[in-house]
């Protein structure tokens, strides 16, 4: 075999193991990116949960308490703009993801807001229902923290592999961006004050 040959054929296998190198990591990206979108899926998936106790929450206070009709509002509200706020998680910004946030805190506060209600009427907690579906409410709050700390580990695994390098060249080249964490609500680093 001649000596040009065999240097095209040293070339060629070079290149044949980098395109099969490039092509596993872009097939590796893809996994991590699908599940970091699944774990999207199920963060979203808690959230509604909870959207969906909310209005046999307020069903159920409203039986007892009918003049707290503002706060009852404000818990409607808060909902509707909790439930219409999404986020592509194919294409997560800061700012979505902000936005996101902000509107699951407005209904977090919105449903404290409630609960202090309700202490004003023994046997509306006294009830049943109302306990059941408080119970459910405090699991699902639970569960929302699993799935976004779950999340956030997911991401991190993908941000890491997408910005090491050598991977990081091909995923620059085939468009995989770094995604974006959750993160804690401004002021919940402060313990609240409680007073008797």
């Amino acid at each position: 075999m001649n000596k040009k040959r065999r240097t095209w054929i040293i070339v060629l296998v070079v290149v044949l193991i980098a395109v099969m190198w490039g092509v596993k990591k872009y097939n590796g990206f893809i996994s991590l990116e699908e599940g970091v979108t699944g774990q999207w899926a199920n963060v979203e998936n808690v959230y509604q949960r909870r959207a969906d106790l909310i209005p046999n929450l307020v069903a159920t206070v409203k039986g007892y308490a009918e003049h707290e009709q503002e706060t009852l509002t404000g818990v409607i509200e808060a909902r509707a703009k909790a439930t219409s706020v999404t986020v592509d998680p194919t294409n997560m910004t800061p700012q979505s993801m902000a936005a996101f946030q902000q509107a699951q805190d407005g209904l977090s506060s919105a449903l404290s807001r409630l609960m202090v209600t309700v202490e004003r009427y023994p046997d509306l907690k006294a009830n049943q229902n109302f306990m059941d579906l408080q119970h459910q409410l405090e699991s699902t709050e639970n569960r929302i923290a699993v799935e976004r700390r779950k999340f956030n580990e997911i991401t991190r695994g993908y941000n890491t592999t997408i910005r090491r390098f050598p991977a990081s060249m091909i995923a620059g080249i085939t468009g995989f961006e770094k995604k974006t964490y959750f993160e804690a609500a401004a002021g919940s680093d402060t313990a609240p004050v409680v007073e008797f």
